[in-house]
């Protein structure tokens, strides 16, 4: 007996067999799973927008009702940050459905219109900055950009911890470099709290253009980097500086 069961044990249709037995059962499991995580991405990706749809308005209106241009930029970079975020839901689902397809035409469109988009931001922001700079305005008050940048700075770091955690389980590069472009969000927010917070504290008159000129090289960088995505295939947000 003992014989005849080794006989079996070393048939190759009967490893086979047993192989494609293991995978029957493991592969519902695993491709649920992977499922649920790719609506989680999916989901974090149309979250982004809404979010910054919002953030956008209510960050534009405050800073026009205090002439606060910091504010006022800063909405404005979440609008642009709406394109970017409908570019990352498209990635998303094709990734889903191809995990090994390269950037299509929807994405290389969508990159160019948000470099674009960012590189008109940085001319905007800088002309305004200097031309209040010229003329001495400041700000009624930036209270509203304190508590904005507040909200944004946990909503952002919120995100990155649950796209990070996804892009791993997915082991997804492309999804993993699209945490770096929410810490560049990140980095804004900080840019508007530190200006918003000095102003608030001390009326530093030059402090609002300062921090206008910081969201504008931030922008400046991201609109170049939507530029060299556009060229490549594979990776699909920003880079790690």
């Amino acid at each position: 007996m003992r014989q005849s069961l080794k006989s079996l044990l070393s048939r190759t249709d009967f490893k086979y067999s047993v192989l494609y037995t293991y995978m029957e059962i493991n592969t519902p499991a695993l491709s649920t799973d992977l499922s649920r995580f790719y609506r989680t991405a999916l989901g974090l990706a149309v979250f982004t927008i809404l979010y910054n749809i919002a953030e956008g308005l209510v960050s534009m209106y405050f800073g026009y009702q205090d002439e606060s241009l910091t504010l006022f930029g800063f909405g404005a970079d979440s609008f642009i940050e709406v394109l970017s975020g409908f570019g990352i839901a498209h990635m998303v689902l094709r990734i889903r459905k191809n995990p090994e397809s390269n950037r299509d035409d929807f994405e290389r469109t969508a990159l160019m219109v948000t470099g674009y988009a960012f590189y008109m931001l940085v001319i905007g922001l800088a002309a305004t900055s200097m031309y209040n700079l010229w003329i001495g305005r400041k700000p009624e008050t930036t209270l509203w950009g304190v508590i904005i940048a507040l909200i944004s700075i946990a909503v952002m770091w919120i995100l990155v911890v649950r796209k990070r955690k996804i892009g791993r389980h997915l082991n997804s590069a492309a999804m993993l470099a699209d945490v770096e472009c929410t810490k560049v969000c990140i980095y804004m927010s900080l840019v508007l709290l530190v200006s918003s917070g000095v102003y608030e504290l001390t009326r530093f008159a030059f402090i609002d253009t300062l921090g206008t000129l910081g969201l504008a090289y931030l922008s400046f960088k991201e609109g170049r980097e939507c530029f060299e995505k556009a060229k490549g295939n594979n990776r699909c947000s920003c880079d790690d500086e």
